[in-house]
Order: structure tokens, then sequence, then C-alpha cells
């Protein structure tokens, strides 16, 4: 780990103006006071200061915003309008965030303390991720059937926007969770309540007025700041017809619960354990940057990380001591200091967490290679947890079956190719999965083998617009990205027409 005095890069001025205004609740485009008046500080963790003040939304405000959604849904103003207008909306707002790339990327790093060179990734991202959902606005279209009954029929299908959707999204990658859960549903007609995590706000908002400066109609989407109540008031809602949620997967059994009074739909992103399969024969000099980057990453809090490695065992101990060696060299700093490449943990319950599991790991037995808390320098403050790595882990150690969402990779060993099948699907998640192998039909074998809505070979926690992610087991269900996330924003009406 290298000791760093590198200075912070200056705050842009747009965002020193956006972090000393007061955010409002954003409601159908009206910035306004939480009916309650109360705030809440989001908190830059790697300083633990507060850096902005924001309206904290209760349960009447989401009535407000429901009724608002639903008066602009049924208006069609929206939802009825042609379909390149939505797509000229998309892309102007992808030709405005594309000359905001720095700002969407600084206020993340501010804000969940991600280091620069990943949040400029991920406002890249937002630009490509608009460009690519604005044209799916002018293709969904339905079919028509050749149908068999007696008479002259023409069945033809439509596919038509499900009406109000609620999107609640957590805190550890706030630009790529906004851009998910808004840019599909915007294309399918839908009118949207923007849901942020309260520990990381301001990305999410700055997207939503941007979309608006974009030219969306006013009463399309709305962004709501607040706790947990906002997000469960929105899930009873019996006005939303479609709720998107992000998050754990003790909190996403009980969206589904709330939404069972009107039947809602309902898609969930939810937790992973993700194994990183790694043979004999792998390349070690792709594998280990691979699979470091998929783990240390945001600081390991990536819902797909490849939080579990197992390696066989003719290449066990050069693996663990290469990846020592690889994170050796690795700046940990805060987010907003270019050359830093390991950020800190999103806040102090967060720490919290993941000091207990590097506990919990050492008295269950495994192995400590690297890793610790606490920062480069001592007298630094801020959330910090060092890459950490567990070596002979066994699945029976709480490490190798829960989800920590920090820096911390758990190491197994294996001799057969049935073997590591056993271990690679013995947890209740199935998000991602990588294999990490030079010969090709092992590969696909593992991968058809592995019970993972993703698996990568050779590499992992590449996404991108085109392909669908999401997870099997009770990783959750419904998909995000490519043309499949559009089912969950869309209903399709069969229409009959007898022309005798």
């Amino acid at each position: 780990m290298t000791d760093t005095q590198v200075p912070l890069t200056p705050v842009l001025p747009e965002v020193r103006a956006l972090l000393d205004r007061n955010l409002e609740l954003l409601i159908g485009g009206i910035s306004q006071p939480s009916s309650s008046g109360e705030t809440f500080e989001t908190i830059d963790p790697s300083t633990e200061q507060a850096v902005a003040t924001v309206a904290r939304g209760t349960v009447e405000d989401v009535n407000h915003a429901v009724a608002v959604a639903r008066a602009n849904f049924e208006s069609g103003v929206w939802s009825r309008a042609k379909p390149n207008f939505r797509e000229r909306v998309l892309l102007r707002f992808a030709d405005l965030a594309e000359q905001r790339q720095e700002f969407f990327a600084q206020l993340d790093s501010i804000d969940a303390g991600s280091p620069l060179a990943d949040t400029r990734a991920a406002a890249a991202g937002l630009v490509d991720h608009f460009r690519y959902f604005a044209g799916w606005a002018t293709k969904l279209h339905g079919m028509t059937i050749p149908v068999s009954v007696p008479g002259q029929w023409l069945n033809y299908t439509r596919r038509e926007p499900i009406g109000v959707v609620a999107a609640v999204i957590p805190w550890n990658t706030p630009i790529a969770n906004a851009m998910w859960k808004l840019a599909a549903p915007l294309a399918a007609g839908c009118s949207v309540i923007l849901k942020p995590a309260e520990l990381t706000p301001l990305s999410a908002h700055a997207m939503v007025e941007l979309l608006y400066e974009a030219g969306l109609p006013d009463g399309t989407l709305t962004v709501l700041h607040g706790y947990g109540d906002v997000g469960a008031a929105l899930a009873e809602h019996p006005d939303v017809d479609k709720i998107a949620f992000t998050g754990s997967t003790e909190v996403g059994r009980s969206i589904v619960r709330a939404s069972a009074g009107n039947l809602k739909r309902v898609s969930l992103e939810l937790g992973g354990k993700s194994p990183a399969v790694v043979y004999n024969d792998a390349d070690l000099s792709k594998a280990i940057p691979g699979i470091f980057n998929g783990i240390y990453f945001n600081a390991g809090q990536i819902c797909c990380s490849s939080s579990r490695v197992i390696v066989q065992s003719g290449i066990y101990e050069e693996f663990l001591a290469k990846m020592a060696e690889y994170a050796g060299g690795l700046e940990m700093g805060p987010g907003m200091t270019e050359t830093s490449r390991l950020g800190p943990v999103v806040s102090q319950g967060q720490y919290s967490r993941v000091s207990g599991y590097l506990k919990i790991g050492e008295s269950e037995g495994a192995r400590s290679v690297i890793g610790g808390t606490g920062a480069v320098n001592d007298n630094e403050r801020g959330y910090f947890v060092r890459p950490t790595l567990f070596a002979d882990v066994t699945p029976d150690m709480r490490i190798f079956q829960e989800e920590i969402f920090g820096p911390v990779l758990a190491a197994s060993r294996f001799e057969t190719e049935e073997e590591v099948l056993t271990l690679a699907n013995a947890t209740i998640y199935g998000l991602g999965a990588s294999v990490w192998t030079e010969n090709i039909g092992r590969a696909l074998r593992t991968a058809d083998g592995i019970k993972s809505g993703t698996v990568w070979i050779n590499g992992h926690s590449q996404v991108d617009a085109a392909s669908p992610f999401g997870g099997f087991k009770q990783s959750g269900y419904g998909k995000e990205l490519g043309f499949e996330v559009l089912q969950n924003y869309l209903g399709t009406k069969s229409v009959w027409v007898n022309y005798l």
C-alpha cells in the first residue's frame, strides 16, 4: 500500500454551487421542501464531513408525488408522446451529460468516496447508456399474429407503458444505479419516481434536473429524497404500478411483501456472493488484476464483486502470493485524489459492518493474508478499509456465505472440475461469476454449471447497456439492461379485429 500526500482535485464551481444549495424534493420537476420541513446531511466518507443538506421526504410527500405522476401518465404528455419525441429528449440529455461528465464524476467522488478514475468512467457510461435507450423509444412495436379461430380476424399486439414506476436505488454506485432505473422506463413512456439512497443523493438529483433541462415534460419525473419509510410507502402505494428495486436481499423481501396490495409488478436486483473460479492453467497475469478489480473496485461495494475466489490447488499458494503483491501497489486515499485507486467505504455504519466481518473471519479460522482497517496515514480521517484477503475459507464460514459489501476477498481451494461447481453454487446467491482458464471447453462447461445470472470468462464485472444483467436464486428477478429490461416497463395488449 503506497503512502501519498497528493492534493485533492479542485472542486468545480458548479459542484460547489450544488453543494451550497439546500437540495429540496423535486416533485414532477418542481422544487419544494419536505412537508415536514425536515432535512438531513450527506457525508463525504473520505473526510467524515457533511457536504450538503437535503430535504427528508415523508409519506405525505409520497402521496403527493404519486398523484403528480399519475396525472402526468394519464395526460399522455409523455406516455402517448410520439416515440421520436421521447428519443430526442433522451438524446438531448445525453448530449448535456456529455458536457458535464466531470461535474457528475465529482459529485459521486464527494458523496460516495469513489476514486475519480471510477466515477469518470461512470459519467461516461451515463452518456452511452441514455443514447442506447433513447434508440429503443422508436422501436417498441408489437406484432401481428395469425390466429386459427373461425372467421376473419386481425390479431395484433401493442406494447404500452406500464404506468407509474417507483425506482428505489442503493448508495454504492449512484450514477450507475440512477441511470439504470431512469433510462429504460422513460424510453418506454412511464412516469417515474426516483428514491435515491439517503447516503448518496447528489448525482441522482442533478440527473433529474438535467433531464428537465433536456425537455422532459413537467410531472414526468420526481426525485424523492429520504429514508426507508419513503421507499416502503412507494412499495405499498396502490397507485404505483411497478417498483424497481436494487439493494439487499433482506429489503427485497420486504418490497415483495409490500407490493402485494395491488399486485404491482416488481423487479429486484439484490445481493451477491459471486465466485471467481481459477483453474491451474489460468493466465495469472490477467486473472490477478481482473479478480482484484472485481473485488476491490469501489472498495468492494458492488453487488457482483468477485468476493469469493476458488483456486485450483496447483496454483493456490502462487495465486495468494501474487494477489497480495498486487495489492501492495494499490494507492488508497480520498475519492477526490487523482491517483487514488481505492477509496473509503461509504459510511460509519458500513465501516463497522466490514470491520465486524474481519473479526468474524479471524474467529472462524480463516488465514489472514493481507488487509485491515484504517487510513494509510494514521492522522487521516475517513472510513478506510485496506484490501483484505482471507485464505483457506470453507463453506461453513460466514465470510464464505454472507455478503460483506467491502474490500474482502475469501479464497478457497479445489481439486476437480466437479468439486468447483459444488463450491461455486454453495450460497443462496446467484448474481455473477467468472471462470479463468485457457481451456475453452472447461470454461464453457463450468459456465454452464454455475447457477448465476451472469458468467464472465477470463474477465469479471464487465457490463454494457445492450447486455442483460440480473440474478438467479436470492439475487433477485427481472433483468436490468438490454432489451430485456424494457419488459419490466411495458405491458402487452392483444387486440382482435373481426373484419368480415
